[in-house]
């Protein structure tokens, strides 16, 4: 009877280990990292083209007026590159990144998603300092 009750503490105790939550390994963690720093700027994709469009909607109207307005008119067009070089840095990184792990291992891994964590902090930073100098000029 001790044996039986032992065995099913046993083999309880195994079942829910077995069956239980697996905590995150370091990879896992790094990974959902990366995918939290892009996902904070993501949704301000379209803001980017929309204040792209408004920036070169501005140069034309200042082509149109005076002379005197050519320091304003190079600063709307640098603006406007800005803005869609932030863009397209989002993109680019976006399509050389892998979701996947593959055959690589462990190490191989947290050194791929260090690199991309660095990557992307800098697309993040490139959008957020550029939406804050086209708030600065358009608005």
């Amino acid at each position: 009877m001790k044996r039986t009750i032992l065995f099913l503490i046993f083999s309880s105790f195994l079942l829910v280990n077995a069956c239980g939550p697996k905590s995150p390994s370091e990879n896992e963690i790094l990974r959902e990292e990366v995918i939290a720093v892009h996902d904070e700027v993501m949704p301000k994709m379209g803001n980017l083209k929309s204040l792209e469009r408004r920036a070169l909607e501005k140069v034309g109207e200042l082509e149109k007026g005076s002379p005197q307005d050519s320091a304003k008119i190079q600063e709307y067009k640098a603006l406007a590159y800005d803005l869609n070089h932030a863009h397209e840095a989002m993109f680019k990184w976006m399509r050389q990144y892998e979701p996947k792990d593959g055959e690589q291992s462990p190490e191989e891994i947290k050194q791929y998603l260090e690199e991309q964590m660095v990557l992307v902090s800098a697309v993040n930073v490139e959008m957020k300092e550029v939406l804050a100098k086209a708030d600065e000029l358009l608005n």
